[in-house]
């Protein structure tokens, strides 16, 4: 401690962190300020991989609980995502459920917020990205969908799943197959599950 510069590093007591947190916040007893992460805009990302055939973006159709986010960023992370993409009015804040679920995808994985995800698609597929949307009614399961080359993957909030306009303009819909004893997958589940079928397509 003594080899850091004055006013880097202050002990508190616990409580004093308690304070400056949101009710029953889970936390280490350290609390670090730092600033915010750097924007980065979707045509950033598209000209960053467009000669990469192997590229795969996550697409969240209006999915509002930050703990689902979180943890589609977890999983786009370690299935070397090259982003996610979100509503910038219909996604939770980056704070601190988000980034705890999250565990250090943040870092690794861009979270690009666009204002239209019609117009979004459209500059996608501009681009070469073959645009599949998860739906559990799809005719054909992920499976069965040609997934080489550039692929964007849409996937809707539980229960709603993707909206109408969503489920319309994509290139194909497709489906994870279950047994019928249940309806749906968990929103995370759901994502490292298509993204492991997309990645063993390459």
């Amino acid at each position: 401690m003594s080899d850091l510069p004055d006013g880097i590093l202050t002990i508190v007591d616990r409580l004093e962190i308690d304070k400056v947190l949101p009710e029953n916040a889970v936390h280490q007893g350290i609390a670090v300020l730092s600033g915010p992460l750097a924007d980065q805009h979707l045509d950033e990302v598209v000209a960053q991989y467009k000669d990469d055939e192997t590229a795969i973006l996550i697409i969240l159709d209006h999915v509002t609980d930050p703990r689902n986010v979180g943890a589609v960023m977890r999983s786009a992370a370690a299935f070397g995502c090259a982003a996610v993409i979100v509503h910038d009015r219909h996604t939770p804040p980056v704070a601190g459920v988000l980034s705890k679920a999250a565990s250090g995808a943040l870092e690794l994985v861009p979270l690009v917020s666009v204002g239209n995800l019609a117009q979004a698609m459209k500059e996608l597929k501009d681009a070469g990205f073959w645009c599949v949307g998860l739906d559990g009614t799809a005719p054909h399961a992920l499976a069965e969908i040609n997934l080489s080359g550039k692929i964007a993957l849409f996937l809707g909030a539980e229960g709603a799943g993707l909206r109408r306009l969503t489920r319309e303009n994509c290139d194909a819909l497709a489906r994870i197959p279950m047994n019928g004893q249940m309806e749906s997958l968990n929103l995370s589940n759901a994502t490292a599950i298509a993204l492991y079928e997309t990645t063993r397509a390459k």
